[in-house]
Parts: C-alpha cells; structure tokens; sequence
C-alpha cells in the first residue's frame, strides 16, 4: 500500500499505517559511520587472511591454518564448486561490498551540497545495483560461529589454540554487520540519483491498482499503464530489473526451486557429511551422526546449534515456504490479521535462511585443521556439497516467491521532488 512518509529528523523511523512495518529509517551521520566502519572492516579482514587462525596439537603434532587455508581447503578435495562459494562469500563480496558501499556514499556526500547527481552515471547504477545485491550473501557473521563450534567440537579431542586471526575475524564480522545496518539507503538514494516523476500514483494504491512497478534495490515506484504494464522492464532510476504482479509466475517458480532444495535434501542427510581417519580406520558421518556424537560427550549447546541450525531451520524454511505457495494458490477471502501473519512468517524464513550454511563451514575448517596423514585427518564428504545446494535454492525460493507477489517497500516522489512517500 502506498503510504505518505513526511520529513524525518535523523534517527526517526517511519511505519507503515497498515502492518507496522519499518518503511523508512534515518540514521544519523550515515555517510561517515559506513566510511569509519568499513575502513576498519577492510584492514582487519586483510589481517585476517593471513595470520594464524587457529592451531591444533594431537600427540605432539601440532599443526595450525591462516584463514585463506580455511577457505581454499576444498579445492584439495575436487569440490572447486564448494571453495568457490566459500571464497566469494566470506572473502571476496564482503570486501567489494564494503569498497562498493564506501565509494557510493563518498559520491553521495560530494553530491548532497551541489545540484548534480553522480547516480546519472551508467556506471554508478552498475555499482549500486551490484552492492545491494550482493548484501544477502555476505556470511561472515555466520562463518565466525562455524568457527566457534569447530573450537568447541574439537576441545574435547584435542588442544585447540586460538590465534590472533581468530579475534581480528570477530571483530571484522562485527563491522560487516554494523556497517550494512548503519547504511541509510533512503539518504543515499535522494542524493544520489536525481527525482524521478510517479505522474498519477497517490497514497492508498496497491500493486491491485496496477498504475505502478515498485524497485526493489532502491524503492522508486515507476508509472505505469495498462498499455506498457507489461512492457516496462526496467527502473527509471537505477535500472534495475522489475518485476510485474504475477502471482501464477511466482507460484510455478518458487514451487519449482523449493521442490529442487527438497530434493537435495535428502542426499545431504543421507550421504556423510565428513569422513574421520584415526590410526588408519576411516569413519563417515552424517549430520544426524555429529549431532549424536556432541550429545554423548556431552556437548549439549552444540549439539542443539548443529540440530538446529542443519535439520530443524531448513525444514521449517520449506514447510513455511509449502504453506505460503498453498495459502497463494487457494486465493481464499481471509482476515486481515491471517493475511499479517503470514507476512511475518514470510519475514522469519528471510531471517533464518542463510544460517543453515553453519554446517558447512564447519566441516571446511575441520578438514582444514585435522591433516595429520592416518593418525588424524578430516575430510569432506558428499553431504556437503548437497547441503549447501539446499540453502542456496531454499534462499533463491524465498526471493522468487516475495519478486511477483510485490510484499515490498517501494519510493513515491512527490511534487516537489522530494522523495517523501512509500509503497
């Protein structure tokens, strides 16, 4: 629903009228907190990569791994697939993320005392579309706590040395976090890019009205008709590719990626997760198989992170996801309140998505730390690589579903070119 936002003061936030939800949100001195953050982030994850993460000591072998080892691991073991990902999403897209963002609200910044507007640029929306993009994938924050149960997982096995790496990393994680929240995409699109007209769109439209296509990287609301409703495909102000309500499209493809994730599913709980050498005899596990072993040594808190994190989230995900597709496909007449709920659900998935991807990285430092020929070794099973398939298409399922059904915030320029009202 398009909702009139008035001027806000730093640190006010606006919600919508009907669901209460968050629509806009002004953060105080954005521009040089993401600078300060990300400036700080950059450095420490360049310390990082290549001090010592973490050691090990099994009868008198010691043996110890920077962050890089930790990451490229795979590629030893033929699943260049696996090490790709890792090194994209821990490595490589946080720290062009961060440049990316930094470079945007420098030119912001410049912009917002004189009439121009850097956004005009090709290349600017090239840069802008990719950074918030990118921003769902960055598993840093996730990855730290893989760290943290490979630590405790293996304490009772062996002595485990934190290095400074490992410290230097949790803080860099923390950064990321905080720089993402503490970018104000709101102030950084009004300067940015210049107004753009939404001719006849006025507050209490909908997606239903069919006069609008709503953006979903920048919120700009682009007119449309009846003539060019179909046709209009990109967004008059960053380009971005937009998407017509269509819920029959949304139901076919996000019941095709969530039956493709279900399907994986199976192989990564059946086939071993990580194979243990010790002294010569070679044994495979599988997710359930770690969660018994951490419960018998009496690991209970890691026992539930991995039970919950690997089992319980992904087959909440789908379910919820099974119910949403059901409720969209029936098209029944339901109450206001039913029609809340299922937002927030919709909203809980997105949140807890991207942690199923703990598992993984847990067996990536494993068999990074654990090399020690037939007295210790760890190695990857093919669980893994199934896994990981699984939490990429149950996220992909979750934004084909949310890209055609238009549960989104979206800008409304006024008359006066301020970009003061919200969809």
């Amino acid at each position: 629903m398009v909702s009139r936002v008035p001027d806000l003061l730093e640190n006010q936030v606006a919600s919508c009228p009907r669901c209460a939800n968050s629509l806009v949100i002004r953060i105080k001195g954005s521009h040089r907190k993401v600078f300060a953050l990300g400036l700080a982030a950059l450095i420490l994850q360049g310390v990082s990569c290549f001090f010592p993460f973490m050691a090990i000591d099994v009868e008198g072998i010691s043996q110890q791994v920077a962050l890089i080892d930790v990451l490229i691991v795979f590629f030893y073991f033929n699943k260049a697939a696996l090490a790709s990902l890792l090194l994209l999403t821990i490595i490589f897209l946080p720290a062009f993320y961060l440049m990316g963002l930094m470079t945007l609200f420098a030119m912001a910044r410049n912009s917002a005392a004189s009439p121009t507007y850097p956004g005009d640029s090709p290349w600017v929306k090239r840069l802008f579309r990719f950074v918030f993009c990118i921003e769902r994938w960055l598993l840093v924050d996730i990855f730290f706590i893989g760290a943290l149960i490979s630590i405790i997982k293996m304490a009772s096995l062996s002595d485990i040395s934190i290095g400074k790496a490992f410290w230097t990393y949790f803080v860099f994680a923390l950064l990321v976090v905080k720089c993402s929240r503490t970018a104000d995409r709101y102030w950084l699109c009004t300067c940015l890019f210049a107004p753009v007209s939404t001719a006849n769109v006025q507050p209490g439209d909908s997606h239903l009205t069919g006069n609008h296509l709503v953006c979903f990287l920048c919120n700009q609301i682009n007119p449309a008709t009846d003539k060019n409703l179909d046709t209009l495909t990109y967004c008059q102000r960053c380009h971005f590719r937009l998407f017509p309500y269509n819920p029959g499209k949304s139901i076919q493809l996000t019941t095709a990626v969530l039956m493709t994730s279900m399907i994986f599913y199976f192989p990564a709980n059946l086939y071993p997760m990580m194979y243990t050498t010790s002294f010569g005899d070679t044994d495979g596990s599988t997710i359930m198989d770690g969660v018994l072993l951490l419960w018998k040594l009496g690991s209970y808190p890691v026992a539930l992170v991995i039970l919950t994190a690997s089992i319980i989230l992904p087959m909440t995900k789908m379910l919820i996801l099974v119910h949403l597709l059901c409720s969209q496909r029936r098209r029944e007449e339901v109450s206001f309140q039913v029609v809340l709920e299922r937002l927030k659900l919709y909203r809980f998935i997105e949140v807890i998505g991207r942690w199923s991807m703990i598992d993984v990285f847990v067996v990536a430092i494993l068999t990074a730390l654990v090399q020690f020929g037939e007295l210790m070794r760890v190695t990857p099973g093919r669980a893994v690589f199934y896994f990981a398939l699984v939490v990429i298409f149950t996220l992909l399922s979750t934004c084909l579903l949310i890209t055609n059904s238009y549960l989104v915030l979206s800008f409304l320029t006024d008359k006066t070119g301020h970009a003061s009202t919200f969809s």
